[in-house]
């Protein structure tokens, strides 16, 4: 509907009912939330080379499906960011670590965001959490259970809702049948952006940035490595700095190296076969440099 004030014109228009998921998390679920930010950068060399390698088996994966592995390890060390605050001062601990992610999707014409979850990611291969970030992009709403339940939630009527998110903002066992997510992943690197910010969805949410070639100092050197920067968007009503400090260190770590030894047998052969013919080739090239010196 346009109208016309005096010299300036604007359009009215009922918010889709699509965009209600979105609201409804913000509003209802974290309403009153103390959102606190704190930003990393990564050196993604390490990363990239377990992606690489990973290729070269045949297993096709994402920087965000290894990131969201490294959450999921470093989140069991600290219970306190998988905890959700309950009415009257109560808080329930989410013992099963599971990841959500936002899903863009085509509905009705218009792009809508939908979360998605990886269960148990903890348990599963990067080439898994992968395969299943793909068929969340892929697939169609209705193939996707969690997309499905969002959609006719979605559907209901505006009093019906409040009363089941009522429910699950106050009961966990009622609250995990519908959102179970332990932490967030809000990704924007695809698009060349280098930092997000994204809104305090759980109590722990993280914004992943593109990865990037910058310059660093190494040993006192300038040297040029992938970096990527993470925020992370945690509640402090539930976390004080310190603790949400030393779970984003956590993952930093992770990601530099520390995951290796959480990789599956066949993970690491890769990613050992990638390092020797790496090492090979640089051994090869000091002694044809230093023939070359020689010779001169």
């Amino acid at each position: 509907m346009d109208r016309n004030s005096g010299n300036r014109t604007f359009s009215l228009s009922w918010l889709s009912r699509w965009r209600w998921n979105v609201l409804d998390l913000i509003q209802i679920c974290n309403r009153g939330s103390i959102a606190t930010y704190l930003y990393a950068d990564m050196d993604m060399s390490w990363s990239e080379q377990l992606r690489a390698s990973l290729a070269k088996i045949g297993q096709r994966v994402t920087i965000t499906a290894i990131v969201l592995k490294a959450i999921a390890i470093a989140q069991i060390k600290h219970p306190e960011s998988r905890s959700v605050l309950l009415p009257f001062g109560r808080t329930a601990v989410l013992e099963e670590v599971v990841g959500g992610f936002t899903a863009e999707k085509v509905v009705e014409g218009k792009p809508v965001v939908y979360f998605g979850a990886i269960k148990e990611p903890i348990k599963k291969t990067i080439a898994q959490i992968a395969r299943e970030l793909r068929e969340y992009a892929e697939r169609d709403v209705s193939e996707i259970p969690q997309l499905d339940l969002e959609h006719r939630f979605a559907k209901m009527p505006w009093l019906i809702r409040r009363i089941i998110l009522w429910f699950g903002v106050t009961f966990p066992d009622f609250r995990l049948k519908f959102m179970d997510a332990t932490f967030g992943i809000s990704s924007l690197g695809k698009y060349g952006i280098r930092m997000l910010i994204p809104p305090c969805v759980t109590t722990s949410t993280f914004g992943i940035g593109s990865v990037e070639n910058r310059p660093v100092v190494r040993g006192g050197e300038i040297v040029i490595r992938p970096i990527m920067n993470i925020s992370l968007n945690f509640d402090h009503r539930l976390i004080d700095g310190a603790p949400a400090a030393r779970f984003l260190n956590d993952v930093r770590l992770l990601l530099e190296g520390g995951l290796h030894e959480h990789l599956t047998p066949e993970e690491r052969a890769a990613v050992s076969q990638t390092q020797e013919t790496t090492e090979l080739i640089n051994s090869l090239e000091n002694a044809i440099a230093d023939k070359k010196v020689s010779v001169g």
